[in-house]
């Protein structure tokens, strides 16, 4: 996914981070890990990239526990400066 404007799920710890990108694949959800991007400033140094078009199942997926140790953001890099823009858990 080289996509200019892509989502990312953060966490507080490696494990939750796979541990939550098994369960989105199980769904047959589009996501990957990636190396958290710069823009972000989280603990855990993986995030789960995926499209618009997931966003809704993934947040319908995940219940209110995940809401707390999980972070959505909105990446766009499709300017010349690139931005993140912490989003609310809408589903």
């Amino acid at each position: 996914m080289k996509d200019k404007i892509f989502y990312c799920l953060t966490f507080d710890s490696t494990h939750y981070a796979i541990k939550t990108e098994k369960k989105l694949k199980e769904k047959n959800l589009e996501v990957s890990i990636i190396p958290t991007p710069r823009e972000i400033s989280a603990s855990c140094g993986l995030s789960i990239k995926f499209l618009e078009s997931e966003r809704a199942s993934i947040c319908n997926l995940l219940d209110s526990e995940d809401f707390e140790r999980i972070s959505l953001y909105k990446i766009d890099k499709s300017g010349e400066k690139n931005k993140s823009e912490r989003m609310e858990w809408n589903k």
